[in-house]
């Protein structure tokens, strides 16, 4: 997956989703769209609130994944504001490194679509920590898969 531009709909997605986002406190709105294994497309906004704790596009958009029973990630774009690359934050490169492979495509694109930056999961994330370091006996894996 080497394209210059985001697919229509990918387009579509991001810039409804960072239309609806709720960002007035850093005036920075931000939409993602997440790409399930099975080609499923998944759209989440930033939702900030006063506390300053607030969810990222990329982690609305990979809890709308979940919640569709779809556990897998083939691809991810990102929408800022501006022509800037707005790149995932450090705790949502964690939550994509939780389901995406080491070769999973990860792009910031303009209102346009063009793809301005393109990472893989290894290059994001390099010696990133998942659930395969975790001992098969963990407690925190006895839940896992469903």
């Amino acid at each position: 997956m080497s394209e210059t531009t985001a697919p229509a709909d990918v387009r579509r997605a991001l810039l409804a989703a960072r239309g609806r986002a709720y960002a007035p406190y850093s005036g920075h709105p931000v939409g993602a769209v997440v790409i399930g294994d099975d080609g499923s497309r998944h759209a989440g906004c930033n939702v900030e609130v006063a506390h300053y704790k607030g969810i990222c596009a990329e982690a609305g958009a990979i809890a709308a994944m979940m919640a569709a029973g779809v556990r897998g990630i083939r691809a991810v774009y990102v929408l800022g504001p501006g022509g800037v690359p707005c790149t995932p934050c450090g705790d949502c490169r964690q939550r994509i490194r939780e389901f995406a492979s080491p070769d999973t495509p990860i792009m910031t694109v303009d209102d346009g679509g063009r793809v301005l930056r393109r990472h893989d999961m290894q290059t994001l994330l390099p010696d990133a920590f998942g659930p395969e370091n975790l001992a098969p006996a963990s407690p925190l894996r006895a839940g896992a898969g469903g």
